[in-house]
């Protein structure tokens, strides 16, 4: 039949119309097989879920189109790969499509596309592109970030939130490998009819000021159903409440009060602690003699924390790896000279475990925080989530603070701790710190509530528990006002506080398993130039001469056997 087809006289044209169905038949298949040792092309089971059921078409446009930079051509490509998978998984309900932002637009409506995209989360990065051989660098604002429309919905999603900008190609590497957690989230989050209920437990001097404008304003109400919880006013806590969030209490805790946040956590509840054990401060050290001694806030917590299986130290945490502020290095002509320094009470802190929650993000600023010891505690788990760099060092009660804490050398060489934990996430069946001290008192206000008492979780439960109640506080700026969590003031840097919050928020109250895709790990396989440079000839010879050879050599070939055939016809 195919020596017939090729003798034909039309053969050509059936081969040319075959080829062309086929073709047409394949663009409607997507299919494509994961190599990767990381397996970073795999769309995870929770996503492929959510996907299969989309009730509605969901658009996405992608701000990453026209002439960039390559570092942001290849996290484009990457977008466009994983929506075409996407695509495929939902039955075609959702549609992507590329735009290079303000393309086409005047100045004014420019400025207008710019303020709604900022509206929405999403923030220019200014980078650097070599123009041409010897003229030098020019600036370009790139949107690395997707509009996704659901309905009447709209979300912003920003790639790279949470990546420290400086850090080039790593941070591109660290935004592609959770491009799948941030599209998929998204998604899911603008489909939902309705929120999980987060409160902010007050009573025991928990900030309600502008410290805490960014955390409630711009961190909380925009993603979840918000509600401050005086913990005073209610008899229980009660369990509309998917998770309770303890910042930065200052006054002490009585019976009472723990027994409600015991029992709301045997009943299922969700707890963020963020405690200081220690009182201590830059606005006290600024109004001391450059130093004072940090003292012990007596909360009257650790037998509650103890039980469930942790224990904040009276210590402070000093690292090497710290945010700046402003010193006095000297003076000029009776002037003060200020110089921004790096200063080890303000610590900066990453995640060494590969835990979804803090992975890929970059550093979480924290101030003055102590170290976490985890203790025993049955059925519990601990996974730590933030700690401090291989270069720190703990400063034991009485934890004496000073503007000066690293005189000379031999001070650094006293920075031999290694991963001091600060945050740490408690996973299990938790134990009631009142198993066998309630009273009878107790018990009857319980019952009256309708929450009877409950000696332990029925199901495994989660709680994290963060010893620096600065890691949520804003800084204030007298002009600005306040600022994000995580910034420097004085810098105006910001680091992944929020970030992080978000992503432990979320794996205490999401039960779609999404953030799970955090945990994706991408190996930035880069040519190593020295290498490349001594065996340049190698491989120029390899891949421009090789490949010419292999087609002479089936040329050679191709003709050998016409000739044998067609020679002895």
């Amino acid at each position: 039949m195919i020596d017939r087809l090729t003798k034909s006289k039309y053969g050509w044209l059936v081969v040319f119309i075959l080829l062309v169905l086929i073709n047409w038949l394949f663009s409607f298949i997507h299919y494509r097989t994961d190599l990767t040792a990381e397996k970073r092309y795999t769309v995870s089971g929770a996503t492929r879920k959510m996907l299969e059921k989309l009730d509605g078409d969901v658009d996405v446009t992608v701000l990453l189109d026209g002439d960039l930079p390559a570092g942001f051509k290849k996290l484009a490509g990457s977008t466009a790969d994983l929506l075409e998978e996407f695509r495929s998984i939902s039955g075609n309900r959702l549609r992507y499509r590329f735009e290079h932002p303000g393309s086409g637009l005047d100045d004014s409506l420019k400025v207008s596309l710019i303020d709604s995209l900022r509206s929405l989360g999403i923030n220019a990065t200014n980078v650097k592109a070599q123009t041409k051989a010897g003229e030098g660098e020019e600036q370009q604002l790139v949107y690395p970030g997707a509009v996704i429309r659901y309905k009447d919905r709209t979300i912003g999603v920003d790639f790279l939130q949470g990546q420290n900008f400086q850090a080039g190609l790593s941070s591109l590497n660290n935004a592609e490998a959770l491009l799948e957690y941030k599209l998929a989230g998204s998604i899911n989050k603008i489909r939902q009819d309705t929120v999980p209920l987060i409160g902010y437990l007050a009573g025991n001097g928990e900030p309600l000021d502008y410290r805490v404008y960014d955390l409630i304003e711009k961190t909380l109400r925009p993603n979840y159903a918000f509600r401050i919880l005086p913990v005073d006013s209610v008899q229980v806590i009660p369990a509309f409440f998917k998770a309770i969030l303890i910042v930065k209490p200052v006054q002490r805790f009585n019976d009472a009060q723990k027994l409600k946040i015991d029992q709301y956590v045997m009943h299922g509840g969700k707890l963020i602690w963020m405690i200081d054990n220690l009182y201590a401060s830059l606005d006290s050290l600024q109004r001391s003699e450059g130093q004072f001694i940090a003292f012990d806030m007596a909360l009257n917590l650790e037998d509650q924390l103890f039980k469930y299986g942790v224990r904040i130290n009276q210590d402070l945490v000093q690292d090497l790896q710290c945010d700046k502020i402003p010193s006095v290095i000297g003076s000029v002509g009776g002037k003060p000279q200020i110089q921004l320094l790096p200063w080890p009470y303000f610590p900066l802190l990453r995640n060494y475990t590969g835990h979804p929650i803090a992975k890929n993000l970059d550093y979480v600023l924290s101030q003055f925080p102590q170290s976490i010891d985890t203790v025993e505690a049955k059925n519990i788990r601990k996974t730590i989530l933030l700690s401090s760099s291989p270069e720190s060092r703990i400063l034991s009660t009485p934890a004496r603070v000073e503007w000066a804490s690293v005189r000379n050398e031999e001070d650094l060489k006293t920075f031999t701790h290694s991963n001091i934990p600060v945050a740490v996430l408690l996973e299990g069946k938790f134990e009631s710190l009142y198993g066998n001290r309630l009273t009878k008192a107790m018990a009857d206000s319980l019952s009256a509530a309708g929450q009877p008492f409950l000696p332990g979780t029925r199901e495994d439960n989660k709680m994290i528990v963060v010893s620096d109640g600065d890691l949520v506080i804003n800084a204030v700026d007298q002009n600005e006002g306040p600022l994000q969590m995580g910034t420097n003031m004085y810098t105006k840097q910001q680091y992944a506080n929020r970030e992080f919050l978000l992503n432990s928020l979320e794996y205490l109250v999401d039960q779609s398993g999404i953030l799970e895709t955090r945990g994706k790990d991408f190996t930035l396989r880069l040519l190593d130039k020295t290498k490349f440079e001594e065996n340049k000839s190698f491989w120029q010879v390899l891949n421009i001469v090789v490949p010419a050879l292999v087609v002479m050599f089936f040329i050679a070939l191709y003709q050998y056997f016409r000739k044998n055939k067609y020679g002895r016809s």
